[in-house]
């Protein structure tokens, strides 16, 4: 791969965070936003506003909540996190449209776009499985 198609291959599998504010203000029902962090519930209570919590650890169980007919995005916690990146894989395999939004939940927040308190009660063991 020379480093054209590699920039090319990166571009069409990741989103910015500025592209994905952009892109859901001009036609906000494209896309379906998934926070697939794992780890302890405490450290996940912030999410970005509209995004489905799904665990990578409970997604395989969860696929009937993922539309096939939009572009699914896909987060987790840092650049250093390859959770997204192991579940855009999963779901491509199966045929969904999938980019990753780069930078995951810590560029969002460093950029101070919206978020929520997502605090809520669940079983997802506290491991990250990055």
């Amino acid at each position: 791969m020379n480093t054209l198609d590699y920039f090319n291959a990166r571009l069409q599998a990741t989103i910015s965070p500025m592209d994905y504010l952009k892109s859901i203000k001009i036609n906000p029902e494209k896309y379906f936003l998934i926070d697939v962090r794992n780890g302890p519930n405490n450290l996940r209570n912030i999410t970005i506003i509209g995004a489905k919590v799904m665990p990578e650890q409970e997604l395989q169980n969860r696929l009937n909540e993922i539309p096939k007919d939009k572009e699914i995005i896909v987060y987790c916690w840092d650049v250093w996190c390859n959770t997204a990146a192991k579940v855009a894989k999963f779901l491509l395999e199966r045929d969904y449209t999938v980019k990753e939004l780069t930078g995951g939940i810590a560029a969002w927040k460093e950029m101070n776009f919206p978020v929520s308190d997502s605090t809520q009660k669940d079983n997802t063991p506290n491991n990250c499985g990055c």
